[in-house]
């Protein structure tokens, strides 16, 4: 598993002084403002938060060391990264960066449907992209009627598939 981990973009600035407006990509911005250090290109170095807080669909962050528009500016389309060990998730909660590639399989015969190649956000849950071996792609809701369980050391998801999941039956 990766240590540093994606979770937003800087976008644009906001206002005059330095801040910049980050597009989280977490379940909500609020995820965001637990972090008091972001990494950029991959973990190979590290700027301090020293504010931030949620405005509409983005993070307003004022980093150290970024006091103007100008400098603002030139952090525009920089990626954001957290250190895996300051991240809390709930349990049962994944980052979708630990769930691509994992195989999804039959909880009860151990069929290999595929492999998780995308996640979609919905509001009301998200959807996981299983790409077949012969390259079709199904779409299975995250939910607990179809997980049964995820093993990211073991490299898989289990599901309970119904009826027409991975089938190409009407």
């Amino acid at each position: 598993m990766k240590k540093y981990l994606e979770i937003g973009k800087i976008v644009g600035t906001h206002a005059l002084k330095g801040e910049v407006r980050v597009q989280p990509w977490a379940d909500s911005g609020e995820f965001l403002l637990q972090f008091g250090i972001f990494y950029l290109n991959e973990g190979a170095s590290s700027v301090k938060v020293v504010s931030s807080r949620v405005h509409k669909n983005m993070v307003i962050v004022k980093l150290k060391g970024v006091n103007s528009i100008e400098e603002a500016d030139a952090m525009r389309g920089k990626v954001l990264y957290i250190d895996r060990d300051d991240a809390q998730l709930p349990e049962g909660r994944y980052f979708i960066q630990d769930l691509i590639g994992l195989k999804v399989i039959d909880s009860e015969n151990g069929t290999v449907y595929g492999v998780i190649d995308d996640v979609t956000q919905t509001l009301a849950n998200d959807v996981y992209h299983v790409r077949a071996e012969n390259g079709k792609i199904y779409y299975i809701a995250a939910v607990e009627q179809v997980l049964a369980g995820t093993d990211l050391e073991a490299g898989t998801v289990a599901v309970r598939a119904m009826k027409g999941m991975f089938d190409d039956e009407d």
